[in-house]
Formats: structure tokens, C-alpha cells, sequence
């Protein structure tokens, strides 16, 4: 399954998508990140996105094999 950083998230992983092993969930995909970048995806304001469909809340992720998940941080600019 697919990976995707988006914005300042991108910065922290070094690319902007990453392959996983799938089944994940919320804690696997936690765990499977660099600490610096699980901490900032743990962030109240960042949302998880599954196949372009943003969850309600971030534990209900349930990613399958040709998942792609998105995880999406505040949106900043003027």
C-alpha cells in the first residue's frame, strides 16, 4: 500500500510517499514511521485520508493491500 506525505509531513519523511506492508491500521502505520514523523502525525489538526475518502477520526484506518492513504496537515498561507 501507498503512502502519502503532504506538506511539512513530506519534509519530516524525506519523500513524498513511502510502500508499507499492508493490513495497517492507525497504530501499525504509527510504528512503522521515523519517531519524528509518527509525533507530528499524532497532531490533533492532521487528517488521515483512505483512497481520497478523509476519516472521520484517524484510529478508524483499516488500509488493505492497493490502499492509499494520505495523511493531510493543517493548511497554512495567506
Amino acid at each position: 500500500m501507498k503512502v502519502i506525505f503532504l506538506g511539512r509531513l513530506a519534509d519530516l519523511a524525506g519523500t513524498p510517499e513511502r510502500e508499507l506492508a499492508a493490513p495497517l491500521d492507525w497504530h501499525a502505520l504509527l510504528a512503522a514511521l521515523p519517531s519524528s514523523l509518527a509525533e507530528a502525525a499524532r497532531g490533533d489538526r492532521v487528517r488521515v485520508a483512505i483512497n481520497g475518502r478523509v476519516l472521520p477520526e484517524k484510529t478508524a484506518l483499516a488500509a488493505q493491500d492497493g490502499d492509499e492513504v494520505a495523511l493531510l496537515p493543517p493548511v497554512s498561507g495567506g
